[in-house]
């Protein structure tokens, strides 16, 4: 995955996601919503099977890039805990 920012100001982050599905992208948008101070939080990708994600966050009290961090550290803590559960299986 690479990320490459298109554009960024003090309230407002877009960037790409290189070599990411909808499957990630989902997750990450889900988790962004949920970040107190994010206003929005979206994705589109242009052609399904060529194209690339990009995304756009807008926020309010909160630094874009600390709400991608945030959404990150909570995806890889749902993660750790899906795993545990697949295990006790």
């Amino acid at each position: 995955m690479e990320f490459k920012v298109t554009s960024e100001d003090k309230h407002k982050l877009t960037f790409e996601l290189l070599g990411e599905t909808h499957t990630f992208c989902n997750a990450l948008k889900t988790e962004l919503q949920q970040i107190k101070g994010v206003d929005i939080a979206t994705y589109r990708i242009n052609h399904p099977l060529l194209g690339v994600p990009q995304f756009q966050i807008e926020t309010k009290s909160i630094e874009p890039r600390k709400a991608i961090k945030e959404a990150l550290a909570n995806l890889k803590k749902k993660v750790k805990e899906f795993d545990k559960e697949i295990g006790s299986l």
